[in-house]
């Protein structure tokens, strides 16, 4: 991955993201799964985030995406959950009617990017030097 510039930033941030049904239901099948999958991707096209890596499973989504500085990862969890909950209600009322809300309020976040812990770490240290 290389680093984004743009008007006053240069930027690599990249979030590994997971979230599941509510109850943990294994509602994320066939057709709902792929309907989810245009979804997410409709979503992140509309932001201008970049899909790295996206997997839906029966019970839980993994999204591997790239976004702006201005993009706390709560922020795309939240647009991404309300919108896809909205729409795939739409679509599909008879088999999410199985749960009072599709996603669960939890979700996990990482970061990821090119240089490790123990780099930045070491390049801080270097700095006091000088």
């Amino acid at each position: 991955m290389e680093y984004q510039r743009d008007e006053h930033r240069i930027h690599l941030i990249v979030y590994h993201l997971i979230w599941c049904p509510k109850r943990r239901k294994r509602i994320l099948v066939e057709p709902v799964a792929s309907t989810l999958h245009q979804l997410i991707t409709d979503k992140c096209v509309q932001r201008g985030w970049e899909i790295l890596q996206l997997a839906i499973q029966s019970d839980h989504v993994h999204l591997f995406v790239r976004v702006f500085p201005t993009n706390a990862a709560a922020d795309v969890v939240g647009e991404i959950k309300g919108f896809t909950s909205h729409e795939l209600r739409r679509f599909y009322p008879t088999i999410l009617s199985k749960v009072p809300s599709l996603w669960t309020r939890s979700y996990f976040a990482s970061t990821a990017g090119i240089v490790s812990e123990a780099t930045i770490r070491a390049y801080i240290e270097a700095q006091k030097g000088k």
